[in-house]
């Protein structure tokens, strides 16, 4: 993808918290200027340099959304850093001719890896009994009580692209049953299809959501889907947690309703509902589904050479795809 740019004469801009490596090589190398978090700071930065700006610098959790990409005229690339860019305006960003980029590919193990370890952690629930040991329960309650296998369950995946076929390949590994929802058939593959969230739902012990989040899938695991899971069922979310209902989930939790749930992704990040603090059905995890040493530094390399691509050359080396 490429388009003519100014690059040269603009500025860079580092929008919302990024790894402190990439905040510096942006900083030292680039001479990227910081957004503020909080107005009158962010309104006044904005109307001294906002017509600046020609790159900016971001992560899924943060993006360029409506407002920010409008105070920006001259903006030319949304840099993300990680695969997710669902807080982008993608539309806004397509009717002005701006490119927007991720990381695709360099974090597909980690995540699907997430995936695999939060579904081992629930089902035989291995930090329920973590802290069952440490509390000193074992002398005095006995042994711990009997949990689910994993190898042979029925898993389905909601959301067969890159993540979503590396998680299935680990389950199918285990002796599961594997089938899958996206919006189409996924070509190349084996795995039965399911013609809907509810009906993946209702065929599966483990429902995993992999799919991307945004508009287009906000809510798309709804309380009807929850309940096709059913009080036998547990939910793994590795994807946004805009893509669940999460107040329909956190009753059917502490009701008794859904077996259980491992959560790397919350509505509101980082805030997380506190009624899961005291479930021991539910695994929680801070969003690291691509947290390593490794994922991360081909992240950032990643998205340095999105940079570099386009302030030298109008290009990006991963942009997302024009229909997203």
């Amino acid at each position: 993808m490429t388009r003519p740019t100014t690059a040269a004469a603009g500025r860079v801009l580092q929008a919302g918290p990024l790894a402190p490596s990439l905040a510096a090589t942006l900083r030292t190398s680039y001479g990227a200027l910081q957004l503020p978090n909080e107005d009158p700071e962010r309104a006044a930065f904005l109307a001294a340099h906002g017509g600046d700006i020609v790159a900016a610098v971001t992560s899924g959790r943060f993006g360029v959304g409506t407002d920010l990409m409008t105070a920006l005229p001259r903006l030319g690339a949304v840099i993300n850093f990680g695969v997710g860019y669902d807080t982008t305006d993608t539309a806004l960003a397509r009717r002005r001719g701006v490119l927007v980029s991720n990381t695709p590919d360099v974090l597909t193990d980690c995540v699907a890896d997430t995936a695999l370890g939060l579904t081992l952690d629930l089902l035989r629930g291995l930090s329920a009994a973590d802290r069952f040991v440490r509390a000193g329960r074992w002398p005095h309650d006995g042994g711990f009580p009997l949990m689910r296998k994993v190898s042979g369950a029925r898993v389905g995946i909601l959301g067969l692209g890159r993540i979503g076929r590396a998680i299935a390949t680990r389950f199918a590994a285990l002796g599961c049953t594997v089938s899958y929802h996206s919006r189409k058939r996924a070509p190349g593959t084996a795995y039965a299809y399911a013609d809907s969230p509810d009906a993946l739902a209702a065929a599966s012990d483990v429902l995993i959501v992999a799919t991307s989040g945004g508009a287009g899938t906000r809510g798309l695991v709804s309380r009807a889907v929850l309940r096709a899971l059913g009080p036998d069922g547990y939910l793994i979310n590795v994807s946004r947690g805009s893509v669940v209902d999460e107040h329909a989930l956190v009753e059917m939790l502490t009701t008794g309703a859904l077996g259980g749930a491992g959560l790397d992704v919350y509505a509101a990040e980082p805030h997380v509902p506190e009624t899961l603090f005291a479930l021991d059905n539910v695994v929680l995890l801070p969003h690291v589904g691509s947290a390593t040493v490794q994922t991360r530094t081909e992240m950032e390399r990643l998205t340095l050479d999105n940079l570099a691509g386009f302030l030298n050359h109008g290009t990006l080396v991963t942009p997302v795809p024009e229909t997203a």
